[in-house]
């Protein structure tokens, strides 16, 4: 009976979603609660003391290199700890910095076997509690990647780019909300994805901590806000490779010039990250 009753809610949620998607309006979590009971603990960071560079790295920058990421610039060195937390900031240097000029400045980190106590897993319940940045055409982002990826072989089983959350709704007709999406086959002509509506956060997810998690296992992914499922699928073939975490901040536009908005921030913004866990079905 409770199998039962789970599919007809999760039935029910779908159409509800796709009635959203079709109407371009945003949904709140309304699944299930994720239960805690079935996994066990494999990685923990709390940020605590300074920021472990065994375990984190620059994603796709090295040493103090800096690199355009769309409509800013990402040096892995801007992101650090604060009293319990990551900070990643979004700021304005006007005289740039590691080889680049002026520009918006952040940080994507990841624990790729670039770092040598780098982690990565298959399958499991991987959370992130945080308070996300303000700034119209910024935005974070936890995610999920491995080189899979970018092999076009319309499959999404060697690798699916899986983005747990995005919060690229500030500025929009219902800023308080998220997006996730899934990306395999590469990036370029056979890129394929699917991107849920969004989800309406009721704690204001700009001043206060919410978490975001992804149950992931063999047959499908199931997203969730604050523990309640917002949807699952199984597009492309669910991944069934191991993929390392991302906590990254950027901004819309491209080569590193911002994207053409008379609201951009006027001051700087921060991701601030209290923990990240990842855990495995026991």
């Amino acid at each position: 009976m409770t199998a039962l009753f789970s599919r007809i809610t999760a039935f029910i949620c779908s159409l509800i979603i796709t009635l959203c998607v079709a109407l371009d309006i945003p949904c709140r979590p309304m699944g299930q609660k994720v239960n805690m009971d079935v996994f066990e603990l494999t990685f923990e960071e709390e940020f605590t003391g300074e920021l472990d560079r065994s375990v984190w790295s620059g994603h796709y920058q090295y040493g103090n290199t800096t690199e355009a990421r769309k409509g800013s610039y990402w040096n892995q060195n801007l992101a650090y700890t604060e009293n319990g937390n990551l900070v990643i900031p979004v700021t304005y240097i006007e005289d740039g910095m590691g080889g680049k000029g002026a520009g918006w400045y952040t940080a994507g980190i990841d624990t790729d076997s670039d770092a040598p106590n780098g982690f990565s897993q298959k399958f499991g319940y991987f959370e992130c509690r945080c308070i996300l940045p303000e700034g119209a055409d910024i935005w974070s982002a936890f995610w999920l990647m491995n080189d899979g990826v970018y092999e076009e072989d319309g499959s999404g089983k060697d690798g699916t780019e899986i983005d747990i959350f995005e919060s690229d709704c500030y500025g929009k007709r219902k800023p308080h909300s998220i997006t996730s999406n899934l990306h395999f086959d590469g990036y370029n002509e056979a890129h394929k994805s699917h991107g849920a509506t969004q989800f309406l956060i009721n704690n204001n997810p700009y001043e206060n901590y919410n978490t975001y998690g992804l149950e992931w296992n063999e047959n499908e992914y199931i997203f969730y806000i604050n523990g309640v499922e917002t949807f699952r699928t199984d597009f492309g073939g669910v991944s069934q490779n191991e993929e390392y975490l991302i906590l990254s901040v950027e901004m819309r536009g491209e080569n590193g010039i911002p994207s053409e908005r008379e609201n951009k921030p006027a001051e700087d913004s921060f991701f601030i990250v209290d923990y990240v866990k990842v855990y495995q079905y026991k």
